[in-house]
């Protein structure tokens, strides 16, 4: 039978670690440059005044890529492109901005959301994030990423 002071001594003892050292350093973790694309695009979206991300060009070929039977969806990481090592990322960013928005300070915006995001949710240092307007998406332009209209009803 234990006494009351055997338990409260107990109780002060560290938890055994069996395999000792830091389970956080049992093994590695990789990252996969898409994974990271994903996080960075998604997370540059949200910044109101990015209409869009990549070239007139890239989201074209994106649009009709998703459109053929078995086209892999590259919406989430188009107009992004990442190098991942063991501990940190650069992220190149293309964007078009909404017609009237200050660019500079669209530009911190994205930066700040998008290291925020890669750093919070993978764990690396992002060590850059250069960005690129390609285009300005002026009010009385038809949207490109809308569905064109069907030529036969």
């Amino acid at each position: 039978m234990t006494t009351e002071s055997q338990q409260s001594a107990d109780a002060t003892k560290p938890p055994v670690r069996r395999g000792g050292g830091d389970p956080a350093e049992r093994g590695r973790t990789t990252i996969a440059d898409g994974v990271v694309e994903k996080i960075a695009g998604l997370a540059a979206r949200e910044v109101p005044g990015v209409h869009a991300m990549g070239s007139g060009f890239a989201r074209t070929l994106g649009a009709m890529r998703e459109r053929v039977p078995g086209g892999r969806s590259g919406t989430a990481t188009r107009g992004v492109k990442a190098e991942v090592g063991e501990v940190q990322t650069a992220l190149d960013l293309e964007i078009v901005v909404e017609y009237g928005v200050a660019i500079a300070e669209l530009a911190r915006d994205v930066r700040e959301n998008v290291i925020s995001a890669v750093e919070r949710m993978t764990g690396l240092e992002v060590v850059e994030v250069n960005i690129a307007v390609s285009d300005v998406k002026l009010p009385d332009e038809a949207d490109e990423e809308a569905e064109p209209e069907p030529r036969i009803h």
